[in-house]
């Protein structure tokens, strides 16, 4: 089935996607991948769909109250938003703008998957495998590169918690710099 979007719906697409993330101001809903579509029911009726980080997050509810104050101020009298669980987010619907954005603001982005599906959870070292001596990632064609400072760039990083300031994120530091760091973690 193939679905049309309107002009209405991009331009609203637009303004329900430039809504700050509650948990991380830095990025806009868009540039996290959660907005996943609006749908014009009628001239001044909309349904966005929203998908959250994970089932559960808490900032669900502020997502919703703040995209719906955005269509409300641009004329939209009906807005509805509506959960939706599937397909779920995963850390690829992060867009590029939105990685750039993390590493400036000094939170490691979650790192690029080479292999599509299920991400394998693994309980492992709490060091990372920088490169090697050839100057090649220490990661199989499977697994993923090591976790860079975003202060200094380094591969040389260690995991001091697995959780951080919020569920997504974990505490990591730099052996280079020495500086501590946040890693939004893949999923």
């Amino acid at each position: 089935m193939v679905t049309t979007t309107t002009p209405l719906e991009e331009e609203l697409l637009e303004l329900a996607g430039s809504v700050p993330d509650p948990e991380l101001p830095v990025l806009t809903l868009r540039e996290l991948g959660v907005v996943r579509a609006v749908h014009a029911r009628a001239a001044d009726s909309v349904e966005v769909e929203l998908t959250p980080t994970y089932t559960g997050c808490p900032a669900i509810e502020a997502m919703s109250l703040d995209i719906e104050r955005v269509l409300r101020e641009h004329g939209i009298r009906e807005v509805t938003v509506r959960t939706v669980l599937a397909p779920a987010w995963s850390t690829d619907d992060i867009t590029e703008e939105g990685r750039r954005k993390l590493r400036e603001f000094g939170i490691a982005p979650p790192r690029v998957r080479k292999a599509s599906g299920p991400v394998p959870v693994a309980l492992g070292p709490t060091r990372d495998a920088g490169p090697s001596a050839a100057g090649e990632s220490a990661a199989g064609p499977d697994e993923l590169e090591a976790v860079r400072c975003p202060h200094c760039g380094s591969a040389d990083t260690e995991l001091l918690s697995r959780f951080s300031s919020t569920a997504c994120k974990a505490l990591r530091r730099c052996l280079a710099c020495r500086e501590p760091f946040d890693h939004f973690k893949e999923l």
